[in-house]
């Protein structure tokens, strides 16, 4: 697999005294902030306790506080108001329970955490996010091509087949353009991220496909494996909707369409607009403009 060449660019440096100056620089800004530092050691070594006894999610307050005596019902109780929020928001502690603490010896570190936490995850929830992450690693390694046939039709939150699929070159001069600006929209920020995917996509050899009147889908790209290509879907044209997108897989079926004009007759939602980003896709061919036949 194809290494991030970003990781070229760090200087020798930067995990240390580079990253040191920034935090410094960020203290001398912000100098109200309480910075949590986690250091930097031997990787060789196991993890240092402070980082395997830190709460992770909520089950280890409760099962913590159990385990150094503290009631179960009252650990459980404590357990709710932390990880709703509700002490790090202002509110009164349950009555007591800090001074309970401290007659366990609960470290002043770890009831101060508490203080500090907006929500917490069940462990559970967790694992079941830990679990899917290894399943969509899994696809990304083993079984690429499906992996970003689902990433772009799913997950993507903006979708451009007009900068995305007509090659790297294209998909790489919108990301600069994008990132020269001085301010990005939310859709611009959200297609940056699509595009990031798109150029991964193309260093790993895989390649889009035109877009096909009869052969893309509405919605969803559409794998070729042996040719490892995405097909675009429809939808993937700027301003095309779902709507006019199943329109047109509908219409198809069962026949050909002998011009443009039967296809936005058949199809009114598609505009002039979108039957223009569709020829520039490659979607329409030869596809002539007018059912008319010329005699002469």
């Amino acid at each position: 697999m194809q290494l991030n060449p970003h990781y070229a660019e760090l200087n020798e440096s930067y995990l240390f005294s580079t990253i040191a100056h920034k935090v410094a620089d960020y203290q001398k800004a912000h100098p109200e902030a309480d910075v949590i530092r986690l250091g930097i050691g031997d990787v060789t070594l196991p993890l240092a306790a402070s980082v395997t006894e830190a709460i992770g999610c909520r089950d280890d307050i409760m099962l913590y506080l159990i385990s150094m005596g503290v009631d179960e019902l009252r650990s459980f109780k404590f357990m709710e108001a932390v990880r709703k929020g509700v002490i790090h928001k202002g509110k009164s502690w349950p009555d007591g329970i800090v001074e309970e603490m401290q007659e366990h010896n609960i470290p002043e570190w770890y009831i101060e955490s508490c203080r500090k936490i907006k929500y917490l995850f069940p462990k559970a929830h967790a694992v079941a996010y830990v679990t899917m992450a290894f399943r969509i690693a899994w696809f990304k390694v083993h079984r690429p091509l499906a992996f970003y046939a689902a990433y772009f039709s799913i997950r993507a939150k903006a979708v451009d087949a007009t900068c995305m699929c007509l090659g790297m070159d294209v998909c790489k001069a919108k990301m600069a353009e994008i990132k020269a600006k001085d301010k990005v929209s939310d859709v611009e920020d959200k297609m940056y991220t699509t595009l990031e995917m798109c150029y991964e996509f193309y260093l790993r050899g895989f390649t889009f496909g035109k877009m096909d009147l009869y052969q893309s889908a509405a919605k969803d790209f559409l794998m070729v494996e042996d040719k490892k290509m995405l097909i675009p879907p429809f939808v993937s044209i700027p301003g095309l909707g779902e709507a006019a997108a199943e329109s047109i897989v509908e219409q198809r079926k069962g026949r050909e369409f002998i011009s443009v004009e039967e296809l936005v007759d058949a199809c009114p939602k598609v505009s002039k607009a979108h039957v223009e980003q569709l020829r520039h896709m490659g979607a329409l061919d030869d596809l002539p403009d007018t059912s008319q036949l010329t005699l002469f």
